[in-house]
């Protein structure tokens, strides 16, 4: 079972990351790390590099797909060669996903069109623009496209494709071969819980980030 996680030049780290430390762990699953070029490519602080093993040319009929986010999502949104092939694999795939900001980019391939859709709080407005039906919630299923909201919701939403890959108990098993059992210092992780001067912190700086 191929599963390709896209990666680029500017997206967050732990979007692509905390899926693959799931999914790379589900029986019979080769996951790999695409690109529009082969190579290298910079997360978003500049500091980590992770390694496209293929071109998107190269693997066009991955059984899942994942698109993760950061502000190097935004320029793929007018990219015709990625968006090409994320409406090709999307035809064929058993599951298309994506973390955070990725929604966008199935947003504007017209994946999401009708369909209910999360992403990062700070950017649930601009699913609707693209045709989604934007849900507040960590994880949402409709059909067989799985989004996920902001970075580490990209955990939860893997370990709930775990279970329907492979069965809630291999899931659990990974969830506890991990060792995922949050317990956060804070209880902000979220605008319903968080006060509403960081909401505005975090608002200004998405909207210095490049659309």
């Amino acid at each position: 079972m191929q599963i390709a996680i896209l990666i680029f030049d500017g997206l967050t780290a732990l979007d692509a990351i905390g899926p693959y430390e799931v999914l790379s762990r589900v029986p019979g699953a080769e996951v790999r790390f695409v690109g529009k070029q082969q190579g290298p490519k910079r997360t978003d602080t500049g500091d980590l590099g992770l390694e496209a093993d293929l071109a998107i040319s190269e693997l066009p009929r991955p059984e899942v797909v994942l698109i993760p986010g950061g502000a190097g999502s935004r320029p793929l949104m007018e990219d015709p060669e990625v968006l090409d092939w994320v409406r090709a694999v999307h035809g064929d795939s058993t599951w298309t996903t994506s973390v955070c900001t990725g929604a966008l980019v199935l947003g504007a391939a017209g994946i999401l069109d009708g369909k209910r859709a999360t992403t990062h709080w700070a950017f649930l407005d601009r699913l609707a623009q693209l045709g989604a039906e934007p849900v507040a919630e960590r994880v949402v299923e409709d059909g067989k496209v799985v989004t996920a909201a902001g970075v580490s919701a990209g955990i939860d939403m893997a370990l709930t494709l775990a279970g329907r890959l492979a069965g809630d108990q291999v899931a659990q098993a990974i969830q506890l071969g991990i060792e995922y059992d949050p317990e956060p210092p804070f209880d902000t992780g979220s605008p319903a819980k968080a006060p509403s001067e960081l909401i505005e912190l975090i608002r200004s700086m998405e909207r210095g980030t490049p659309n």
